[in-house]
């Protein structure tokens, strides 16, 4: 009896942002004693579902992280690439790079405490439902405001705070990029890009530990959440 293909995964990391509320280069700097983006690396060279990664990153970074790549002896990773101005450019540039797969994985290269567990859990989502994306429900009272008033509640119930990686279909994927394209429209998350082109995308319950660096304060959040971690590995 034949046994069945795992389907190819083709993961792409976005690192090519400016950083411009960090005021310092976010995938580099050392967080628990390596930089940001290996610790993202090492999680999806530990996942079993990712066949492959390839880096969109900034021109002047890309040295740097072959080095690193080299160093580490990260297996999965076939290329750093030129990332571009807009999120979804860059995102696109590393499809391109990535070659033919079955299913492409989206993820910030800026949240390097996502687990190779979590991964596995959305890409298996996205083989069963052709699209999914990490997110973690709302806790907190949301408000409208409007001129500096609070407005109205908005009621929480079903919302959800929307992570990486994003899982899709490669061939459903490059339909949505193709008709973005045609409407001049440059989205910022690819789950957005996705249901303009008419897909659905599954939610897979994440963590709040998967949480991106946009901040210093999120850097030391992170850094403890780390030493959390450890701490409980050697316990």
């Amino acid at each position: 009896m034949a046994v069945e293909r795992k389907p190819l995964v083709a993961a792409v990391i976005a690192a090519a942002g400016v950083s411009r509320r960090m005021g310092w280069d976010k995938q580099l700097m050392p967080l628990g004693g390596m930089p940001v983006i290996l610790h993202t690396l090492r999680a999806f060279e530990c996942c079993p579902a990712v066949d492959r990664v390839v880096v969109a990153a900034r021109e002047e970074a890309i040295p740097d992280l072959l080095r690193l790549v080299r160093d580490c002896g990260l297996k999965k990773v076939r290329s750093v690439v030129r990332g571009a101005d807009s999120r979804q450019a860059s995102v696109l540039a590393g499809v391109m790079a990535a070659g033919e797969a079955d299913f492409y994985c989206v993820h910030d290269g800026a949240r390097p405490l996502v687990t190779p567990e979590e991964i596995q859990r959305v890409t298996e989502d996205a083989f069963r439902f052709g699209a999914a994306a990490l997110g973690v429900p709302v806790r907190d009272t949301v408000k409208r405001v409007r001129d500096g008033m609070i407005c109205a509640t908005v009621d929480r119930q079903g919302l959800y705070l929307i992570q990486t990686p994003q899982v899709f279909a490669a061939q459903a994927y490059l339909k949505a990029c193709a008709l973005a394209g045609q409407q001049g429209r440059d989205y910022t998350d690819d789950c957005q890009l996705m249901e303009a082109a008419g897909f659905a995308v599954h939610l897979t319950e994440g963590s709040p530990e998967n949480l991106k660096l946009t901040a210093p304060q999120d850097v030391r959040l992170a850094q403890a959440l780390l030493a959390a971690r450890w701490e409980e590995e050697e316990a």
